[in-house]
Formats: C-alpha cells, structure tokens, sequence
C-alpha cells in the first residue's frame, strides 16, 4: 500500500466514527438558577453518547472544562467499596480527557477541578436482584450532584458521568445534564464459557470493567462442560487432574474474581452443567456414566450424560456443589440441564427399566425428577436453581429460575407456570450476528426469536431429531405476556460459547456488540431507533478501548500475526466483510483443521466502516447528496484495496480471501461508476459476483442451517457492504 493509499484507508476509518456520531441535538432545557463559574457556553458542543439511554434525560446548552480533573466530595463517610469505585471513576475521566499524570503544574494559573457531590443512601439488598439501582444526576455550572439510593446507584451514576465527557473547541469537557435513571430489568448479564477455551483471570477482569461501564449487573461464568472443569476441586482433585487440560482456576483467584466484581456492582453466577455435557466430569469419574466404557474423545463431546438413577450421582453432585457454592457468595446458581440427549440414556437397559419402574415415561420425565432432586440439594446450601429451557419441559419446583434459550416462547409457558425467567433467546453473540439484530429482541416478547414452519421443514428433511426442531419453532407465536407474566422476567443475558472464541479474541467478540443488548436490558422498550444506537455505539467503543478494554489492540496483533509489517490491506478487507454467521463459521473452522488464526477471526460482526457506509447510501438514495465525497472516498479504497491485499496475502489464512477481495473491488468500482454518473451497463461476471455476494448475505440469515455443505465461500467471509452497493448502483 503507498502513502497516498494508507493516509486515505486511516482518514476514512476514521472518519467513520466521526459520521457515527452526528446526531441532531435533543431539545436542550433551559440552565435555571445557578452561579456561573468558568464553563463553555453559546459554542456548539459535541452530543455525548450516553448508553444505555437513560429513563428520563436533558442536555442543556453548555460545559464544564476538564483539564483540572474532578474530586469526589461524599455528604457522608463512603464504604471501602465506593472509595474504590470513586478512584476508578477518576482514573477513566483522566483517560477520557487525556489528562497527562503526573500533573505539570499549570504556568497560566491554577487549575479549577469540577466538584462531584455524592449524596448516597444505605441498601441491604445491594448486589441483588431488589438492588435499589436509581439514581439521578445533575451537571451545571456549579458543579456535578449525583444522589443514589444504594452503592449500587452510584456505579451506574459514575458510568454515565464518564459518558457526559465530551471533546470541545478548547478541549476535554464535562456537558451539562439533568439525568433522573433506573432500569427496566433487574437481571443484566453476560454469559463467558471459559470450557471450551480457557480465559486467562485477567481478561475476565476486563470485561468485569466493561460491564461496570454499561451497567450490566450478572457475570454468568460457565465453568465445566464436555470439553473442560475448570475450577480447582479439593474434595474431588481427580476432576482437574483428568478433565481440564491443565488450564483451570484456582479457588482463591475466583474467590477474588468475584470480590472484584462486585466492587463493580457485578454478582457473578456459576454453571456447572449437569446432567449432561458432563464428559469432563465423567473422564474422572466414568463410573457415574451413563454410557459405559466412557470414550475420551467422541466426535460430540457434548453428548456424554451423567446416570441419573443411581445414588452416586446426586452425592456427587451434592459435594461438588456445596464446594463451588461457596466460592461464589451470589444467591443464584445454575445447573445447566440443557441438550442432554435422550439417547444416553435410553441406550442403557438399566435406566430404562428403573424409568418403567417409577413411572417415568419419557426422557424429559426423568430429567424433571432429577432437577427437582438437584434443586433440593441447593436450597439446603443456601442458593437458587437456576436451569436452561430444557428443564422447564415437565414439572419442576416453582423456585427453579429459567433461562430461556431455545425460543423465545419458552419465556411464556416458562412465565405463566410462575417460573422465574431470564432470557437469553435472541442475545447469543456467538451466531456472529450484527448488534442491530439483538438490539431489536424485547425480552417481554414471546416470539422475537425462533426458527420458522419453513426453516424447521428443512431441517427435519436433513434428519434433524423432531423434539429438537420443534423446542427452537416460533410458530405459532404465542400469545403476548400478561401483565402478571411479565413480573416473572428478571431480565436477560448474552451468552458466548467459546468454541471459536480465543482468549485473544474475547474482548472483540463481546465489545460493543453486548453494549447494544445493555440497552435493551436498561432503557425503555420504546429506545428503539437502530442507526442513533450505532451512533453512539461508536463513542461508547472508543470509550471503552480508552479506559482499558483490548479488542482493538488485540485484533490488530492478529492481523499483523497474518501480514507481519503491513496489516492495513487486512483490515481495509475487514472493514467491509464480517465471518460467516449462524454457525456456518463453526462448519468452515472444522475443515480447516480448526485453525483460529485466520483473516474471519480479525473480522468483526459488525465492522463500524460498513454500518458507517450503509448509512451514508441511505441518506444519499433519499436525496442527500452531500455525502457523495464521503461515500466516494470509501468506496476508492475499497477498490484499491485489492491489488495492496493480494501482495500480502501469501500464506494460509489469507490466501484464501483473495476472490472475496477481488470481489469487493469490483463492486466498489461499481458503485463508482454509478455515483459519478458513469451508466456503464455491469458485466454479466460482475453481475453474478453482486448475485452471488447478494444470495451469500440473505442465506446467512436463516439459522436452520441451510448451508451444510463443504464448499465454503473465500476465507469464510461474506461481504457485508453488498446491500448497500446493490442499492447505490440500482440493482
């Protein structure tokens, strides 16, 4: 790539957080009685990126600067913990306005810091889900005023606060705000597997630091599965010894984990699957088996079940737990319960006969049975059940908590059996989707998420087993939640099955894709609106990068791993493709020898570049031809890209996305022509490489899996700008 080329490809990646960020301003309310100090005033101000929206929210006109910093003022002697957050809080404002420690002394003059008063109250139900989470917030002229009613108020008060901190003519500065808040659900969260790829403790802790900032609330830790147990166990060492690789927690790091989540307001909650997913479990203890000999590496290793007839089991079960449990102080525990095939045990003539001799008639009756035992050995330590959909398929204890993740229907029949319920259907980040899918999934809405009559025909017609087909079908839509069903959902959680998610990887993989599902979680129902979310998105990722999060530093590293000296060409490719969704990708890593080191690991789901252009191509189609520099500007080195790309791209990883590059240059060319009024009719060669591109993003999005083959398009990646080119050109 030549000088000329790089300063375009920075200047236009760039700029596409500038775009992201224009906005109309909101009607400002009149500053009413308070005594001026040094503040901006009658200069436009940049709009702060406040995410989740907060429950009631005016700007008025006006700023204080940020180049003395802020001190924390308490009406009341602060705890340990609000100390901590308080000193937090101050060293991400430094970060956010650049500040430069230690501080020179100014030779102008002192400089002023803006006071921050915290008036809080006392709350014995702090890090609950009855939290008392409300807070409001007051910027102006004399200063900042942040009254919560519980520690847990505070938190969420300072993260706004760090999202009121703008970039003006003269520099960092604080913008005014009347902000009264609290949230719609009590129950916030992320769900990190850490068996299928281990996470190191220090990359938990990051995301432990993002969440804080979006104000999500529940760190659900899955911590043993087919693949791996990873938790140091003293009454069974063999489970570690046999079943984690090596790689697994001691129990003073989770210990320390969870203080430091909660110093963020963070309840962590573990997963200990059972009865199924229980290979690590059962490479230790294969006597409790329900499959026997137990095979070490089965082609699934997510079939392997626990016996649940036999008393060993349930004491197992009883000891481990008891153990876990209390490295975790979190009132909630889950127990997984989810995709235990009835095969496992319906092979083994001894469960069956003890099925046909207690009157269990299926699978699911059995599994019911064993989850209402589970269930009774958690109340008697203390701690609430909580289980995957599956468990809610026949009669359970009414206390068990649901975690609805095959369908969204599940939170109705879920909900109107007086089940807890907490709504992972529609918010799973590892489909690899765009943040403006999940954005759009209400968790009140019973049939936001599912597979259609016509996607589950096809899957049944590929030998799909019936009972799995029909938990994920939407169809018919149930009715919606009444009022008193709707008091039964905590809220939700994005799941991120690590199967192709490296510890590298992990920061990009969450960021800021589950910022958008923080705000379905706090905001009203009705913050809606996809493209002013994926503007503040923008600010709200660089923020997050600024204050400590890795995914940016982290997926540059990989490209430059893949292109050693010149990464660009690699990411100018990223920045208008994403990698194969709905699992297609899972299918593609498995013929590449599971290799996680390629050109669809550094790409995003949801590349900033694209949704910025996308943007760009509606407002110019509706009669804004203002943006016509911008659109040109990126669509040249789109095209230009090629030619740098395919001198780098010389070994694996990269070799094989030299068609989708090619591909990409011509139809940015394409767009070209067409804006700068050229009417050059498309050749038939270019006009099936937009049909193809066009029939590859459609197809990506039916999550039945119809694509099953093993002629995967280039690099795994699908060129996620075609819709927007189609429609620039007039396709």
């Amino acid at each position: 790539m030549t000088k000329q080329s790089f300063s375009k490809f920075r200047r236009v990646l760039l700029g596409s957080a500038a775009v992201l960020t224009l906005a109309v301003a909101p009607a400002y309310a009149a500053t009413q009685g308070v005594a001026p100090v040094a503040f901006s005033a009658g200069v436009a101000t940049a709009t702060p990126a406040l995410m989740p929206v907060p429950a009631s929210v005016s700007l008025p006109t006006g700023a204080l600067p940020l180049n003395g910093g802020m001190t924390i003022l308490w009406d009341q002697k602060p705890s340990a913990l609000l100390s901590r957050a308080a000193d937090r809080f101050t060293h991400r404002i430094d970060a956010l306005a650049g500040r430069v420690l230690p501080q020179q002394k100014d030779l102008a003059g002192p400089v002023t810091s803006i006071p921050v008063h915290m008036q809080v109250g006392e709350d014995r139900d702090a890090l609950t889900v009855h939290a008392k989470e409300k807070y409001s917030l007051q910027v102006n002229a004399s200063g900042v005023t942040l009254t919560a009613e519980g520690p847990d108020g505070v938190l969420h008060g300072l993260a706004t606060l760090a999202q009121l901190v703008t970039r003006g003519e003269n520099g960092p500065q604080l913008a005014f705000a009347e902000i009264t808040d609290s949230p719609r659900f009590p129950w916030r969260g992320i769900m990190i597997d850490t068996s299928r790829h281990f996470m190191a403790v220090s990359t938990l802790q990051r995301q432990l630091d993002a969440m804080e900032l979006l104000k999500m609330n529940v760190l659900h830790l899955h911590l043993s599965d087919g693949t791996g147990f990873r938790v140091e166990s003293k009454k069974f060492p063999e489970l570690t010894e046999k079943g984690s690789h090596g790689q697994y927690y001691t129990q003073r790091e989770l210990k320390d984990l969870a203080a430091y989540a909660a110093d963020r307001g963070i309840r962590i909650v573990p997963e200990f699957d059972v009865p199924g997913h229980a290979l690590a479990f059962l490479l230790a203890h294969p006597e409790l088996a329900a499959q026997s000999p137990v095979n070490p590496e089965p082609k699934n290793k997510n079939n392997a079940a626990l016996d649940p007839t036999i008393p060993g089991t349930l004491r197992f079960v009883r000891k481990l737990y008891a153990e876990m449990g209390k490295l975790f102080p979190d009132a909630y525990f889950h127990s997984g319960g989810d995709e235990v095939d009835p095969r496992e045990w319906m092979k083994n003539p001894k469960i069956v006969a003890y099925m046909k001799d207690n009157g269990f008639a299926t699978p699911q009756a059995l599994q019911a049975h064993f989850t209402a035992e589970v269930q009774k050995v958690l109340a008697d330590q203390g701690k609430i059940m909580v289980g995957w959909d599956e468990v809610s398929e026949a009669p359970i204890p009414k206390d068990v908590v649901v975690d609805v993740w095959r369908s969204s229907k599940f939170l109705a029949s879920a909900s109107a059996d007086h089940h807890p319920v907490i709504v992972s259907a529609g918010y799973y980040l590892d489909l690899l989707q765009p943040a403006a899918q999940h954005y759009l999934v209400d968790p009140y809405d019973p049939a936001a998420n599912g597979i259609t009559r016509e996607q589950a025909d096809k899957l049944l017609a590929k030998g799909g087993r019936p009972d799995l087909v029909n938990a994920f079908l939407k169809e018919p839509a149930p009715a919606p939640l009444t009022d008193e069903q709707k008091q039964y959902i905590l809220g939700g959680e994005a799941p991120l099955w690590s199967e192709l998610v490296t510890d590298e990887m992990l920061d990009a993989r969450y960021w800021p894709r589950a910022a958008a599902i923080a705000e379905r979680f706090w905001s009203p129902a009705s913050v809606r609106d996809v493209n002013d979310m994926y503007r503040r998105l923008a600010v709200v990722d660089t923020e997050l990068q600024i204050t400590g999060l890795q995914a940016q530093a982290n997926t540059h590293r990989m490209a430059l791993r893949l292109s050693p000296g010149n990464a660009d060409p690699v990411e100018c490719l990223a920045s208008a493709t994403v990698p194969l969704r709905n699992y297609v990708m899972n299918r593609y890593v498995s013929h590449r020898d599971n290799a996680l080191d390629e050109i669809g690991e550094v790409t995003s789901p949801d590349p900033f570049p694209a949704v910025r252009f996308s943007m760009l191509v509606d407002q110019y189609v509706a009669g804004d031809h203002s943006v016509a520099p911008a659109l040109k500007a990126q669509m040249q080195v789109w095209r230009d890209n090629d030619a740098a790309f395919q001198q780098v791209a010389t070994a694996r990883g990269l070799s094989e996305a030299i068609p989708t590059s090619h591909n990409l240059a011509v139809m940015a060319g394409a767009g070209l022509n067409a804006l700068n009024g050229h009417k050059k009719k498309l050749s038939s060669a270019d006009k099936t490489i937009f049909d193809q591109e066009d029939t590859l993003i459609n197809s990506s999005a039916d999550v039945s899996g119809s694509f099953s083959g093993t002629s995967f398009p280039p690099g795994g990646l699908m060129i996620v700008a075609e819709p927007a080119l189609r429609k620039l050109i007039g396709l």
